[in-house]
């Protein structure tokens, strides 16, 4: 039972990373194309560093995750 949470939860941390780099690499077109119209970037630059973040937290619990299900 306890290999059974751990695995809905990795199933729903696995879903969480993947829509992340999905929202990162929109905020980072985003940055992108703000520059090219040399527009300020400060507010969606900071977005993104803390997406970034979350996104590393979200790494983080997948990797406890997947350390746990270890044999």
């Amino acid at each position: 039972m306890y290999k059974d949470a751990l695995f809905d939860e990795l199933r729903q941390i696995e879903r969480e990373v993947v829509e992340g780099e999905r929202q990162l690499a929109v905020q980072e077109a985003r940055v992108i194309e703000m520059k090219k119209q040399r527009q300020d970037i400060t507010t969606a630059q900071a977005e993104l560093e803390m997406m970034r973040c979350n996104q590393r937290r979200r790494e983080q619990d997948r990797q406890r995750l997947l350390c746990l299900l270890q044999p």
